[in-house]
């Protein structure tokens, strides 16, 4: 019981210690290179955004039970 009690408040020390400052380049480092076309260096958080190809939004509603597929036409039998 004693082990589950300092490891649970171990690992709540560990989960409280988190960094939320402003994020840099390394010293001695740079950020890359600005993108072809663009005219200014964008910054660390506009390099951590994602694209939306990178993450697309899901537009389809998926199937919750099992249902009977419709008709695809374009389901066709290989052809030799």
């Amino acid at each position: 019981m004693l082990r589950l009690v300092v490891l649970a408040a171990g690992t709540l020390a560990l989960a409280a210690c988190g960094n939320t400052r402003e994020l840099m380049a390394r010293k001695g480092h740079s950020l890359p290179t600005a993108p072809y076309g663009v005219g200014f260096q964008p910054g660390p958080d506009a390099l951590l955004q994602r694209s939306t190809q990178a993450a697309p939004q899901r537009n389809v509603e998926l199937r919750t039970r099992s249902q009977e597929r419709e008709d695809d036409p374009f389901d066709l039998p290989p052809q030799g």
